[in-house]
């Protein structure tokens, strides 16, 4: 069974592409970010991933992120900041703590 998860995606008046996820990042649903995140950059260039409607992020969601952070720019609410610490994808990629529902679009 996949756990809930949305996606959406949006360009900031710049041009960045912003996706947005709530719900769950698991296994059963870390390709559709992979694909989404993908998908938001095909024309190269940085994007802003904001989770901060996350409530879960297991190692799964930790390697598509791993995967793309030199390109990234992480919202995350405080929620999550020990597993992207711990993880050490903080030191890796752009990442701003915001508070859950947070509008930084």
């Amino acid at each position: 069974m996949t756990t809930p998860l949305t996606l959406t995606t949006v360009h900031r008046p710049d041009g960045t592409p912003l996706v947005t996820a709530s719900g769950e990042i698991d296994m059963s649903n870390s390709d559709a970010l992979a694909a989404a995140l993908d998908a938001a950059r095909r024309d190269g260039g940085r994007l802003v991933l904001d989770i901060t409607a996350v409530e879960y992020l297991d190692s799964a969601g930790l390697s598509v992120l791993f995967a793309r952070a030199g390109l990234l720019e992480l919202i995350a609410p405080p929620l999550l900041e020990p597993v992207l610490t711990v993880s050490g994808l903080r030191e890796l990629a752009t990442v701003r703590f915001a508070p859950a529902g947070a509008d930084d679009s």
